[in-house]
């Protein structure tokens, strides 16, 4: 399995369970800092290598009047500011490629979203910035269906490659976790990510609504993903979910993340020395 370096942080086989963190999609200036400055304590605490996430557009929002986020400029500026104030790493979706020049000024890693994970001249843009890129494995695609993207970055000269699994199509709203497509991505040769918050997002239901999401699943695919050994989680996070203005029913309160990741850890340190003795 390939090693893919965000900054200084390794990702892969036999390196430290990595967190990828942040509200989905950045609402304030005050709500971004606020939240990296807890994710950052937390993480430094328990020692687990923290990206910060957050996106500045959503563009997949069930209707048009949907918050989308503040846009790439202002949406950049304020992921450069949670970067300099609090030297970490920070990730957001890319949607079209005029976008990625100045994201890649500004991003440490460029993610696809799922619905946009076969687009061809979207993952070469992006590919050739020679980012680390993490691609969102879409709901409609079988875990070795990633091959098609791996190869449309390699193209590029970039192997910088993290895939993640956020769940597939389970009947028409419903995703479902397979731990099977954990280990088969990372047969395809690049570490794997597991997404459990937008495994359990109920789709149909706005997201504002307690019916759209069972985040109480969380902890147990938090536990699956882990055990089945994912190389980084990605947890979407924010301090006041039922006032978030995108998936407040999906993700995990800020004051409720530092239990669920000391778990994580404890679980992950496990595997790694299980995976260790038996090489």
């Amino acid at each position: 399995m390939k090693t893919v370096y965000v900054r200084s942080i390794p990702i892969g086989k036999g390196h430290p369970l990595v967190l990828i963190s942040g509200p989905c999609v950045i609402e304030t200036e005050e709500i971004a800092l606020r939240t990296a400055q807890t994710l950052r304590n937390t993480c430094e605490e328990l020692g687990i290598p923290l990206i910060y996430k957050s996106s500045f557009e959503k563009d997949n929002r069930s209707t048009a009047e949907n918050y989308r986020g503040p846009g790439l400029e202002k949406g950049l500026r304020i992921l450069q500011k949670v970067k300099k104030s609090f030297d970490i790493p920070v990730l957001s979706d890319v949607h079209r490629e005029t976008d990625i020049p100045a994201a890649a000024e500004v991003l440490d890693v460029i993610q696809i979203p799922a619905f946009l994970c076969q687009q061809t001249s979207l993952l070469i843009a992006a590919g050739k910035t020679q980012k680390p890129i993490n691609v969102k494995k879409g709901q409609f695609l079988a875990p070795d269906g990633m091959k098609s993207p791996i190869n449309k970055l390699l193209s590029t000269g970039n192997n910088q490659i993290l895939l993640t699994e956020r769940g597939t199509c389970f009947g028409y709203y419903q995703l479902v976790a397979d731990m099977r497509a954990i280990p088969i991505m990372q047969s395809l040769g690049f570490p794997v990510v597991f997404d459990a918050t937008h495994i359990v997002r109920i789709y149909g239901i706005p997201s504002k609504d307690p019916k759209g999401g069972e985040p109480g699943f969380v902890p147990t695919l938090i536990h699956a993903g882990v055990a089945a050994g994912c190389n980084a989680l990605f947890l979407e996070t924010h301090p006041c979910v039922e006032e978030a203005l995108c998936d407040a029913s999906s993700m995990i309160p800020l004051d409720r993340l530092k239990p669920l990741l000391k778990h994580a850890k404890a679980l992950s340190e496990l595997v790694r020395s299980w995976e260790d003795g038996n090489e």
